[in-house]
């Protein structure tokens, strides 16, 4: 798949047959829907794609995640979740014989998931687990962080549900499992393997499971969702409404990088245009334009008050700052403002 960013004549819901949507940041942030939100994925079923929500986070239980997106007015069965508790019972099974103990440090979700794997669930490093299962979840304090160093200690695998560092809440952003993971690994020094974005394991789950066609991953993030995307050769679409911005997406090394760029969840139901090179070094879309110069990101003159203007200025200097770098140079950061800040509410 093209390394840069891709143009799509039609709306990315009809090019698509399957949108693999993450949650905290694209379609919620902590308990308050994000804008535009339910609106973009009711027009994505309207033109016949299907949902699959992908969450890092592996606190709750599917059926719970569905309750609230339902209550945001994003009507969700449970077979359309897919969390990252599922996922690690996954990789659990790809080594760990049905029966034996598995120590669980985080929520219900988790501890639902590994159960369904045929493991036995335990919570002390003294049962003799033969891995640590570890997720995020509110409850989660030292002393469950102090079992689970024990247990990984005296030889149990640890096994991570996934390891963002951090999780946007309504307030801001919190530490995430990867900031808990990272506490048991300071105490160790025993890296524990994965099976969260950015790993692709769970798309192709969800692939699998859906029997699509082919797939488009939604996110906020570069480092998992898109990363992921990447990583599994999928199409990725980065929308401004959680942790990583349009700035990141100029500065955003090659296995980050989206092929898609929208404001928030309406990007699914518009076609995409794709920078193009021009002379003297110039990359434009539409009538936006950007290049680099002996390292440094110059913009386009010109108002650029619309968001679609806005969009088209970002995907700009995304074709100059990824051809620059792609060929050899090194791009100043601090030549890159913030870019469509209003749109991602920065």
């Amino acid at each position: 798949m093209s390394g840069g960013l891709l143009a799509s004549a039609t709306p990315l819901a009809e090019r698509y047959d399957l949108a693999l949507v993450d949650l905290d940041g694209v379609a919620y942030r902590g308990h308050e829907p994000i804008p535009f939100a339910s609106d973009g994925l009711a027009g994505a079923r309207e033109r016949g794609m299907r949902l699959v929500f992908v969450t890092n986070n592996a606190s709750r239980e599917p059926g719970s995640v569905a309750a609230q997106l339902t209550e945001l007015d994003i009507p969700t069965s449970p077979e359309e979740v897919m969390t990252a508790a599922q996922a690690a019972a996954a990789l659990l099974r790809s080594r760990l014989p049905q029966g034996e103990r598995v120590l669980v440090v985080g929520g219900a979700g988790l501890r639902t998931a590994v159960r369904e794997a045929g493991y036995v669930v335990v919570e002390s490093a003294d049962d003799a687990p033969a891995a640590v299962a570890q997720g995020f979840a509110p409850e989660v304090g030292w002393a469950q962080l102090a079992e689970a160093a024990y247990a990984v200690e005296r030889g149990a695998w640890h096994v991570a549900s996934n390891l963002d560092l951090s999780l946007p809440t309504a307030r801001g952003f919190a530490p995430g499992n990867g900031s808990l993971v990272g506490a048991v690994r300071a105490a160790t020094g025993v890296a524990p393997d994965s099976a969260g974005k950015p790993s692709p394991t769970m798309y192709r789950m969800a692939v699998e499971r859906a029997g699509a066609r082919e797939a488009l991953v939604v996110g906020d993030r570069l480092d998992t969702d898109l990363a992921g995307a990447r990583s599994g050769d999928f199409a990725g679409l980065h929308v401004l409404t959680g942790v990583s911005s349009a700035r990141d997406d100029v500065l955003a090394v090659p296995g980050e990088r989206p092929h898609y760029i929208g404001a928030d969840l309406r990007a699914l139901l518009v076609a995409h245009e794709a920078p193009a090179r021009a002379g003297d070094g110039w990359w434009t879309c539409g009538a936006a334009s950007a290049r680099v110069v002996d390292g440094a990101l110059e913009l386009g003159r010109g108002r650029h008050t619309s968001d679609d203007a806005q969009l088209d200025l970002v995907r700009a200097a995304c074709g100059a700052a990824w051809a620059w770098v792609d060929e050899g140079g090194a791009l100043e950061p601090s030549s890159v403002p913030e870019l469509a800040a209003e749109l991602s509410g920065r």
